[in-house]
């Protein structure tokens, strides 16, 4: 479990660091990981549609249209 223990200790160091910073580099950094994750959202997004994991989601919404 080394591998495991290293790692934790690498998140706590960050954890650390984090703590550290004064408030406005606190809003930057916030803002940089919120973009980050905004960007990862997407790529999944992304890459679920090109995989025809969203299919589901068109099918349903031409069930419901037919309908009316």
């Amino acid at each position: 479990m080394l591998w495991k223990d290293s790692k934790m200790t690498k998140l706590q160091l960050t954890q650390a660091e984090i703590e550290s910073l004064t408030f406005d580099e606190f809003l930057y950094l916030r803002n940089w990981i919120n973009k980050l994750d905004d960007q990862q959202w997407e790529k999944q997004i992304e890459e679920d549609f090109i995989a025809g994991k969203l299919d589901f989601l068109i099918d349903e919404a031409l069930f419901e249209k037919s309908k009316n």
